[in-house]
Order: structure tokens, then C-alpha cells, then sequence
């Protein structure tokens, strides 16, 4: 038996949280190997969607809704807003798939960033939304990525977690951007368009 076909059968156990169509649709595969994360991986292709996740046999598959695409791009471009006026070079790599087979651990961001001049194999900046609750904790995922810091929005609140040794340590402000105003970032999510969120960061930047 092929691992695609294995990955379709029916005895591989499955959860599925599937609320509406404002919500994410998520479909959970639990005691799937590593090979069977990779299969899944090859048979998405170039597609954006679904994001996978996986943690040790756990499988997390997430199609985004509209409402989670609409709140992690205005977080993304205003990130970007920000880096722009305070000349922060940056590179961005979206839904980067991060990997490690040792570790048995996989993740792709709502958005991601390399920050300054120099690459790297790990970005020091994710972003995720929690539109509908998972069951992976993605947290325990990016810690043992090596991801620098994670922004989490949730309800309306988006908290910075920063790699502190082996854990993440919530903060009430960045520590890959100190000087940015993570509150005042956040209270323009609430603008009706992209557009007017850019421009009133923008503005509030340069006055």
C-alpha cells in the first residue's frame, strides 16, 4: 500500500472541527509517521492551502477563512509599514514550511520574517491567528524550530512570546523589534479596509 493511500484510509483516525463558513475549517489525523506528514505535503503541491502543522503523530490541516486571511495580512503589512518608515530591512516568507524530522515537529505561519542584511534557516518573526482553536499547540512546535518569537492574536489581543531557553515567555512588548508600539500596532486592525489601516499607521508613525 502506497502512503497516499494509506494517508485516505479509513482506519487512520480523524477529527474534523468544521463550524461555518466564517471559521477555519480544521481536520485533525492522529498516529500519522512522518512520512505520512511528508505524503500530504506532495500531494498539496504549490497550493496555499491547506496549512499543515505536525507534532509528534498529530496532524493539524487548516483551510483559512476569510476573516483569518483578512486579520494576518493587515498584521503583515503593517509589520511592514513599520519596518519601512524605521529602516528595518527585512525579507518576507509567508507560510514558510519549518521543518525538523528529528524533532518530529512542523509549521507553517500565517506570515513570517527574516530581519537585517544576513539570512537565515529559521525566521525571527511568525505570526498566528487563532480564528478557530486547533488542538496542536503551535507554540511547542516553533520552540523547538528555533523561532526567535511568535505573535499570537486571539480575540482581539495579540501578545508577542519570545524564545527564553527552552520555552516561550508572553511579553508586553517585541524583543526582535523593541521600539515598536505592539498596542498601537494592534488598535488599527480594527479599520474597515487594508488601506485605511496603512494609512493611519503610517500617519501615526510620522507624526
Amino acid at each position: 500500500m502506497s502512503t497516499a493511500e494509506r494517508v485516505r484510509e479509513p482506519s487512520i483516525r480523524a477529527d474534523y472541527a468544521v463550524r461555518g463558513t466564517d471559521h477555519d475549517n480544521i481536520v485533525f489525523l492522529r498516529e500519522a509517521s512522518w512520512d505520512d506528514f511528508q505524503a500530504l505535503l506532495r500531494m498539496r503541491g504549490e497550493n496555499s492551502a491547506p496549512r499543515l502543522s505536525y507534532l509528534r503523530g498529530e496532524v493539524e490541516m487548516m483551510s483559512p477563512s476569510r476573516t483569518h486571511e483578512s486579520i494576518k495580512s493587515i498584521i503583515g503589512r503593517l509589520v511592514e509599514v513599520y519596518c519601512l518608515e524605521r529602516g528595518v530591512r527585512f525579507r518576507t516568507l509567508g507560510a514558510w514550511t519549518l521543518a525538523s524530522a528529528p524533532d518530529e515537529r512542523a509549521a507553517e505561519p500565517d506570515e513570517c520574517w527574516i530581519f537585517g542584511d544576513a539570512d537565515a534557516d529559521r525566521p525571527h518573526l511568525v505570526i498566528e491567528v487563532e480564528w478557530t482553536s486547533g488542538r496542536i499547540d503551535k507554540l511547542d512546535i516553533y520552540r523547538k524550530l528555533g523561532v526567535a518569537e511568535v505573535w499570537w492574536w486571539r480575540k482581539d489581543q495579540l501578545t508577542p512570546y519570545a524564545l527564553d531557553g527552552e520555552h516561550y515567555v508572553a511579553l508586553d512588548h517585541s524583543r526582535v523589534l523593541p521600539a515598536l508600539d505592539l498596542p498601537q500596532l494592534a488598535s488599527f486592525l480594527d479599520q474597515p479596509t487594508a488601506y485605511d489601516a496603512i494609512r493611519a499607521y503610517r500617519a501615526a508613525l510620522v507624526g
